[in-house]
């Protein structure tokens, strides 16, 4: 970890850091939890975004090897559907674009029936700075602001739980509340994405509360896949990772958080993740957040803040 990377983050991102360390772990002499162990999902419907490639693709394929009916909501279509053409189960390739809100109030108000689990793994990491079709920042659009209207929308349909993908780098976020957007701040890829995660940790924080104050029954869930081997870091600074096995897992391993986040019996707000050193590898364990992520007045002051951003009415008051 050089010297530049802890003056730009600062003391307290890594105390979250070296935290992770003094976690308790699973006794390791227990069974390690597998696809293998996955319950029946038969008669279940999940939607899983991103789905075209990566940990969503395995998701997708495992749960639909359970019984799962898996509605893939993908960019790209045609990649998708070959992605599944060769794979046994129900599967229904659908297109959004979550960083297009247009996209998302479409998907949303064409989708029929119910959702038992909606798994909001899209996203993009250090990418140039861009805007979408509404003028919101790409990165922040697809990481956050997306699944947010996504979820709100859905949430009138789904039965059990929502599971949204964050990244242990939320642990480095810094939230500006008046520049969510990414306007005034000096635009840096990584940060966007740090930032980003940390948001979506404490979008769940506030989802859950507002869920349970109202007496639902449908859970918020955090799954992050440690440091998995995909297309994520491929045109970024940190994508050396992927060359380092001593750090980095592969796609299937990957997965299994989600998975774990969306089919077990773990509590509201539940963080899950890889149980290995820092939660880069390993299989899935209930792990902690940042400090930072579990700040019910933040979390509430940006549930606010993005909602008004993107035009938002929240389905869950409180």
């Amino acid at each position: 970890m050089s010297r530049s990377f802890i003056r730009r983050h600062g003391p307290s991102s890594l105390d979250d850091v070296r935290n992770q360390v003094k976690e308790p772990l699973e006794d390791f002499t227990m069974a390690k939890w597998t696809a293998d162990r996955l319950p029946s999902m038969a008669g279940a419907t999940v939607v899983i975004t991103g789905a075209g490639g990566g940990i969503g693709l395995v998701t997708a394929r495992e749960l639909a090897r359970v019984g799962a009916r898996v509605v893939l909501a993908v960019r790209n279509v045609d990649k998708a559907r070959q992605a599944v053409a060769g794979m046994r189960g129900d599967f229904d390739v659908r297109r959004l674009d979550v960083a297009d809100l247009d996209s998302v109030r479409a998907f949303a108000t064409s989708y029929t029936g119910d959702i038992d689990v909606l798994i909001n793994n899209a996203g993009v990491m250090d990418i140039p700075a861009a805007r979408t079709a509404q003028g919101l920042d790409v990165q922040t659009a697809t990481n956050y602001f997306g699944p947010f209207v996504l979820t709100n929308l859905l949430l009138p349909r789904l039965t059990d739980r929502v599971v949204t993908v964050s990244s242990q780098l939320h642990r480095f976020g810094r939230l500006d509340l008046d520049d969510l957007d990414w306007r005034t701040r000096k635009y840096n890829g990584l940060a966007v994405y740090e930032s980003s995660k940390l948001a979506v940790v404490l979008f769940s924080l506030e989802l859950q509360r507002r869920l349970t104050a109202s007496g639902s029954h449908v859970r918020s869930v955090i799954a992050h896949p440690g440091v998995a081997r995909t297309g994520l870091v491929t045109h970024s600074p940190l994508g050396f990772v992927n060359r380092l096995p001593f750090l980095v897992q592969d796609v299937e391993h990957g997965a299994l958080p989600l998975m774990y986040a969306a089919t077990q019996d773990v509590p509201g707000n539940a963080y899950v993740g890889p149980d290995g050193l820092f939660s880069f590898t390993g299989y899935p364990l209930i792990r902690k957040p940042s400090r930072a992520g579990l700040d019910p007045a933040v979390a509430k002051r940006l549930w606010q803040a993005t909602a008004t951003l993107t035009g938002t009415e929240p389905r869950v008051h409180m």
